[in-house]
C-alpha cells in the first residue's frame, strides 16, 4: 500500500467513525474510500464493517453514561442484533449485490420520515402504549431487520435504529441514540466475525478503519452527546438525505 492510501483509508476510518457515532451512515464514506483502491465490492463491504466496529464499540463506550438505566432494554434488543447480522453477512456472500441495492433508498425515506414525524407519531402512540411503556414487539422486529440490513451492507443502519426506537421508546433522543450506536455496533462486530471465516478480508485495510474509527467514534460520542435533540435530529436528515443521493448515483 502507497503512503496515500494508507492516510485515505485510516482518515475515511476516522471520519466514517465519528459520523457512525453521531448518526450513523459511515460507511457512505469509508466504503467508496477503498472502491476507489481496487478492492471488489464484496471484500470492500467485508473489511469496512469489520474496520469499522471497533469504532462503534468505541462510540458505544462514549455513550456509557446515556446506557445507564437501559439494561432490559438491551438485553431484550441485543440478541435481535446479533441474529440480525448474522443473518445478513450470510445473505451477502449469497445473493447478489443488487439484491437490496435498490430498495435502500426506500428505507432510508421511510426511516427519515419516521425521523421527521417523531413527535407527533409518539404522541399518538402515547395513547396505546402498553403498560411498560415499551412497543415490545416492534421494537424487537425492527432491530432484527435493521441487524439483517446492516450486516449485508450497513451505510444508513443507524438511521433505520434510531428512526424506530424513537418511535416506539418514549424516552430522550441523546439516551436512544447511546442504544443504537451499541447495536450498530453489535451487528458490525458480529457480521465482521462471520466474514473472517465466510470472506474475502483484506487485513490492511481493515486495520487503518479500525484505527481510525475509534479514534472518530470517541470524537462522535464526545461532541454529538452535547447536540440538542432538534439540532440532533437536524443532522440526521442531512446525513439521510445524503444518504439516498449518495446510494441513488452510485455505479
Amino acid at each position: 500500500m502507497s503512503v496515500f492510501e494508507v492516510v485515505a483509508i485510516l482518515l475515511s476510518g476516522v471520519v466514517a467513525g465519528t459520523i457512525n457515532a453521531v448518526v450513523g451512515s459511515g460507511t457512505l464514506v469509508s466504503f467508496p474510500v477503498l472502491l476507489s483502491f481496487g478492492y471488489s465490492p464484496v471484500t470492500a463491504n467485508v473489511s469496512n464493517s469489520l474496520g469499522l466496529a471497533p469504532g462503534a464499540l468505541a462510540g458505544a463506550y462514549g455513550y456509557r453514561r446515556e446506557l445507564v438505566g437501559q439494561g432490559r432494554r438491551m438485553a431484550l434488543t441485543v440478541p435481535c442484533s446479533l441474529v440480525g447480522g448474522i443473518t445478513g453477512a450470510v445473505l451477502l456472500v449469497t445473493l447478489p449485490a443488487s439484491a437490496f441495492k435498490a430498495i435502500v433508498p426506500i428505507f432510508i425515506v421511510i426511516a427519515l420520515a419516521l425521523i421527521l414525524f417523531q413527535p407527533w407519531l409518539s404522541r399518538r402512540l402515547d395513547a396505546h402504549r402498553p403498560a411498560g411503556g415499551h412497543h415490545v414487539g416492534f421494537v424487537m422486529a425492527w432491530v432484527f431487520v435493521c441487524g439483517v440490513y446492516g450486516g449485508y451492507f450497513g451505510a444508513a443502519q443507524g438511521i433505520l435504529l434510531i428512526a424506530g426506537l424513537t418511535v416506539a421508546l418514549p424516552d430522550g433522543l441523546q439516551r436512544l441514540n447511546g442504544l443504537k450506536t451499541l447495536l450498530a455496533g453489535v451487528v458490525n462486530l458480529v457480521a465482521g466475525i462471520l466474514f473472517i471465516f465466510i470472506a474475502d478480508v483484506a487485513w490492511a485495510p481493515v486495520g487503518l478503519l479500525a484505527a481510525g474509527s475509534i479514534v472518530g467514534g470517541i470524537l462522535g460520542a464526545h461532541y454529538g452527546r452535547r447536540l440538542s435533540p432538534a439540532t440532533l435530529r437536524g443532522v440526521i436528515v442531512v446525513v439521510g438525505v445524503f444518504a439516498i443521493v449518495r446510494l441513488l448515483v452510485w455505479n
